[in-house]
């Protein structure tokens, strides 16, 4: 891990929110590099300092005044009130189903834009969402292509392209099986910086189909068919940096052993 990663991620390692992986990273790093533990001691002096007690100051009774509801008179009945309240229920309800249609993967298809009807990407994206939870994204953990590719065997009924590009800044950290189509996929893990890519594949009918390049979301999909294989490739990287991942992808040599 670089001193610029691990500065992006020191708030969130400071308040527990980074997975047992991302902290371990952050961690080792601190062990080795001065300048970004001291940087995590600033935080951590700051952070207990905002938490002091002495901080909290009671809003004066003039301002709390304004901010609280109008009283309801004594005279007026229960009945009056009930659509009220039972329009601020619904509020509520509506509110809380759109946060979760925001934030659940599950409710993805529910959220598509106008036009994105290929269901393909809808389930690519919607996988991709799902493995960003912990302890979804990888069913095994390697950067070794010659530890990745053989996990896959005797779990799908074909041998998936398993490809080094640490070369080109894309280093691969892992594998999984996952679901589209309902085909089981291989889906490999590579990462660009602090960005995860997901590339699924599985078999293909036709030899060789071009790129089809979609924005969904704020997420990239890169589509493709080659040596009788179907590609797709998910990631919130720009859309430049997942084009060079697939080219890369794409020109690396196959690896040994594909059925």
């Amino acid at each position: 891990m670089m001193c610029d990663d691990a500065r992006l991620l020191l708030h969130a390692y400071l308040d527990d929110e980074l997975d047992a992986a991302h902290s371990a990273s952050v961690a080792r790093h601190m062990q080795e590099c001065a300048a970004c533990t001291a940087r995590y001691a600033a935080y951590a002096t700051l952070h207990k300092a905002l938490a002091q007690p002495a901080l909290y100051r009671r809003a004066p009774d003039a301002l709390r005044q304004r901010w609280q509801p109008a009283r309801v008179a004594s005279v007026a009945t229960a009945s009056p009130r009930q659509p009220r309240r039972a329009r601020m229920a619904l509020a509520a309800a509506a509110g809380f189903a759109g946060a979760l249609l925001l934030t659940s993967p599950g409710w993805f298809p529910a959220w598509r834009q106008p036009g994105g009807n290929d269901p393909v990407v809808a389930e690519a994206i919607s996988g991709h969402l799902r493995s960003l939870q912990e302890q979804h994204l990888m069913d095994v953990v390697s950067t070794d292509q010659h530890t990745v590719k053989p996990w896959f065997e005797g779990k799908l009924d074909f041998s998936p392209q398993v490809r080094d590009l640490s070369g080109e800044g894309f280093p691969l950290i892992g594998g999984r099986l996952d679901a589209l189509e309902g085909h089981t996929v291989a889906a490999l893990v590579y990462k660009r910086r602090l960005h995860v890519i997901n590339l699924y594949q599985w078999p293909a009918e036709s030899a060789r189909a071009a790129q089809e390049v979609q924005q969904q979301h704020g997420y990239t999909i890169i589509r493709w068919s080659a040596d009788g294989m179907n590609y797709v490739a998910v990631s919130d990287v720009n859309q430049g940096d997942l084009r060079q991942f697939a080219l890369a992808f794409q020109n690396q040599p196959a690896t040994p052993g594909a059925r």
